[in-house]
């Protein structure tokens, strides 16, 4: 199902659809500020293990990433210090993902790892479904830097002639990018860009 819906103003009946697939465990393709994702429920372990099948990805080798609303609840998914807090202040919402100590609030498929990305996009759309869906999102890029065919991701047409067997919803909203989110290591007190991205980090 391809579901339009406008940046400036998301029309809440039609976040309400994409909610209520979340809930359900359903998976579901959107835009960021950087690339499209793939995401889920991200407290929902049955969904987030199908989307790490659909990327080929081993949750046990790999560091998973959530979009929250903003920063006020972070402290339930992760172990964030004060400097690390100054600095996504300072950089949030925007096209960052900020890598953390998990707390005990995730589900123990992300604790394999013991860290975990955070973002807060600058994206009205994800960031309204994350808010009415009352939990953050897991989030994977749709682009595959291997992937030879560009356009698949980052026209929402061409996303959902790839990807309609795969998931529940995809959200046009409008044609996205293919610069990643900047990485940034905040599990200690040295921070460390991972990938130069589309954001720029300011200490």
């Amino acid at each position: 199902m391809l579901v339009k819906i406008y940046e400036e103003n998301p029309n809440l009946r039609e976040i309400d659809k994409v909610v209520r697939v979340l809930r359900e465990g359903g998976l579901v393709i959107y835009p960021t500020d950087t690339v499209y994702a793939l995401g889920c429920d991200a407290l929902n372990v049955r969904a987030v293990e199908r989307i790490c099948q659909i990327k080929g990805v081993n949750p046990q080798k790999s560091n998973l990433s959530i979009i929250c609303y903003d920063l006020s609840n972070l402290s339930e998914y992760a172990k964030v210090s004060n400097a690390a807090f100054k600095l996504m202040k300072k950089h949030l919402p925007g096209p960052f993902t900020f890598i953390l100590p998990t707390s005990s609030e995730l589900p123990k498929i992300y604790k394999n790892r013991k860290e975990v990305g955070i973002r807060v996009p600058d994206n009205n759309i994800v960031r309204t479904i994350v808010r009415e869906l009352g939990n953050p999102l897991l989030t994977m890029s749709v682009y595959d830097r291997e992937d030879e065919e560009v356009e698949y991701s980052t026209d929402p047409e061409l996303i959902e002639e790839k990807y309609a067997d795969q998931v529940d919803l995809i959200i046009d909203g409008g044609y996205g990018g293919l610069e990643p989110s900047t990485v940034v290591d905040c599990t200690t007190d040295d921070v460390e860009i991972l990938r130069q991205g589309k954001g720029e980090l300011y200490i």
